[in-house]
């Protein structure tokens, strides 16, 4: 049986990127983009070893990046070309005596489904030659000296992503061609191929319009909107077992936990045998705008049990006014425990979670996304927790090995919320239990630097 071998290529400098660092290594949601595609390769269990192919200057970044991350599949980091071509040539003399499959995926494509690569080495079943492509939504029209010379009917363009995948033996012969031509001109490997190789037939599979190339730094924000809208799907529950298993005698520490979300946090963490401590005002006299008070919660908790794996942080208020009516000591209210509060638990927590590898889990609120009349402070306060999220998460994984991440619930049923709003139709609000479980799951997941949202429609 033939293994597979995913290939990415990194051997670019970014030209055109606009910064001192080539593309694939600038940061998203925690992580270079390069760390997030290798990641869907690393996790995929029909991959059996992945190679990359990396300019000489950034060789170094890789290896630290292979070790920090424990990377198992990847063997080979070896160098690329100038031209993309050469980078694909090197990794196919890196495995010229073997019977492989080579599939190769561009560094700057982080967003690569498990669905796409299970298509792609599926169809390499039927075909020595996959291509991954979508539908193209937009007139395709060829031009000559600033002159339309044609204009394809648009029901048969397609727009190429990657991966392509080869049977080696075929790539192999496509490229031992192409060198002999000195007039080469390519963009990818399927373009070798179908040049070279005429008649050798390319399957093409399905691709995902969020499986997108990250070529100018204007990217990078589509790029921070597609995790964000990454959501988990809220009937999502897990065995019994499973959350025994990653729940038993793990330490969790509840801020603003005596009731709503926090306090369902709680008891569903209890219930599968987690060891749970809630601190809020109203049970324990805990104002997490004191970092006094905070770091006295989290040094009684591991003086307790020796450890803390988590730390979630649901204390929040909601004062439902203009700012010109407000009064001073509810502006301050707002500022200390929405925002203030989060910084004061992440900055104590890190230190115990650190020892444990764990996790943080901050709540914003679907305000967030635009500032509203009444809201003011509420919503700016709940941004600023989405960028704190995503700015930490970078320093976290770069030196404390703890992953923080945002949950962000649509409307849900809590007393605060009814405190604000009254008595609404419960059929158009989230339950705390449902967020409870989101908020459980993305705890227990990989997640670092994501903004998980949770709607309503996920939950019908």
């Amino acid at each position: 049986m033939r293994r597979n071998i995913a290939i990415i290529l990194s051997g670019g400098i970014g030209s055109r990127f606009g910064l001192d660092i080539p593309k694939q290594f600038a940061k998203l949601a925690g992580k270079s983009i390069i760390e997030h595609s290798i990641e869907a390769f690393e996790k995929h269990d029909l991959i059996d070893e992945i190679c990359i192919v990396i300019h000489s200057d950034w060789k170094y970044f890789i290896e630290e990046s292979v070790i920090k991350n424990r990377y198992k599949k990847v063997k080979k980091i070896i160098v690329g070309g100038n031209e993309r071509y050469e980078s694909s040539v090197s990794a196919i003399l890196a495995y010229q005596d073997n019977s492989v499959n080579l599939i190769f995926h561009d560094a700057v494509r982080p967003f690569v489904s498990r669905k796409i690569i299970d298509s792609t080495i599926k169809a390499l079943e039927v075909y020595n030659s996959v291509d991954v492509a979508i539908p193209a939504t937009d007139t395709i029209i060829e031009v000559q000296d600033g002159i339309i010379t044609n204009i394809p009917k648009r029901t048969f363009m397609m727009q190429g992503q990657t991966p392509q995948a080869f049977k080696i033996e075929t790539i192999k012969k496509a490229y031992e061609l192409a060198l002999k031509d000195p007039n080469l001109q390519t963009t990818d490997d399927c373009g070798i191929v179908k040049k070279y190789l005429p008649n050798e037939k390319i399957g093409v599979v399905l691709g995902e319009l969020e499986n997108i190339k990250i070529t100018y730094q204007q990217d990078l924000n589509v790029a921070d909107k597609i995790f964000q809208l990454k959501t988990i799907n809220n009937n999502q529950r897990f065995s019994d077992k499973y959350y025994k298993n990653n729940l038993q005698e793990r330490v969790i520490v509840i801020f603003g936990g005596s009731y709503g979300i926090g306090a369902s946090i709680a008891k569903i963490a209890t219930q599968y045998g987690a060891k749970v401590e809630v601190f809020s005002r109203s049970t324990t006299n805990t104002d997490v705008s004191s970092c006094g008070d905070v770091e006295t919660a989290l040094e009684l908790v591991y003086q307790k049990y020796g450890k803390i794996n988590y730390v979630v942080n649901t204390a929040a208020i909601l004062e439902k006014q203009s700012l010109e009516l407000m009064e001073y000591d509810k502006i301050l209210d707002s500022i200390n425990i929405n925002y203030l509060g989060t910084i004061n638990v992440t900055k104590f927590a890190l230190k115990y979670l650190s020892k444990t590898s764990g996790g943080l889990l901050n709540f914003t609120s679907s305000s967030y996304t635009r500032g509203r009349a009444g809201y003011s402070l509420y919503s700016s306060s709940k941004a600023a927790i989405v960028n704190l999220t995503q700015a930490l998460s970078e320093e976290f994984a770069m030196s404390n090995n703890v992953r923080i991440n945002c949950i962000n619930p649509q409307r849900t049923l809590t007393p605060m919320r009814v405190k604000n709003f009254g008595k609404e139709n419960e059929k158009t609000l989230l339950k705390a239990e449902d967020v409870a479980f989101v908020s459980i799951n993305t705890l227990l997941s990989d997640f670092n630097g994501q903004i998980v949202d949770i709607t309503l429609l996920h939950n019908q």
